[in-house]
């Protein structure tokens, strides 16, 4: 029986070594068209045509397309990048984060934008490397990094010591493109 089982995984490993060499050596040109459906979480939403053309007209139909300029974020030595963001009307340092679902603030920065966060009601948990802690969910009028002003963000009050504020995708999304080449993060 035993003998059996390992030539079935024999017979399946070499099946699906030469499956692969195959596929491997294909022509350029026998690449597949795909159709412009977006679906599941593995698509690149920087770089995919659809999504970029559906972001563009999404912030010009809202009014918050900001500037047709960019913005240039250099890696800085901790390999992250950071931005000066004025998120209604002051300046906040924050990390580019593209994992985080929305803008997460720290409860000091919070509180430096005007945010009374202990009237703020708890509406949920952020997990955190540190565990899961207490979050707090706010609307925010405006988040411009220079000149790329997007309006109406949600963004979360986090009541953990992250130490910086992290701009994510609630902001992010609503950019035309979010490209990094080398040691250079582009905001469009």
């Amino acid at each position: 029986m035993l003998g059996r089982f390992l030539g079935l995984a024999a017979i399946i490993a070499a099946v699906s070594v030469g499956m692969a060499g195959i596929a491997s050596r294909s022509a350029p040109g026998d690449a597949v068209e795909t159709t412009a459906t977006i679906s599941g979480n593995h698509d690149n939403w920087t770089t995919h045509k659809l999504r970029k053309d559906r972001s563009v007209a999404a912030a010009e139909a809202a009014g918050d397309s900001g500037s047709s300029g960019e913005a240039l974020l250099s890696r800085s030595g901790d390999s992250h990048f950071y931005a000066d963001a004025d998120i209604d009307g002051t300046n906040i340092r924050v990390m580019v984060d593209s994992g985080a679902s929305i803008v997460a603030l720290t409860r000091r920065d919070a509180e430096a934008i005007g945010i009374d966060v202990d009237r703020l009601p708890i509406t949920g948990t952020a997990r955190t490397a540190g565990g899961d802690v207490p979050m707090r969910t706010v609307m925010l009028d405006s988040v411009d990094i220079d000149g790329l002003e997007v309006r109406r963000v949600e963004a979360a009050v986090v009541d953990a010591d992250m130490g910086v504020s992290l701009l994510g995708q609630s902001y992010l999304s609503r950019l035309a493109a979010v490209n990094v080449e080398g040691d250079t993060m582009t905001l469009r």
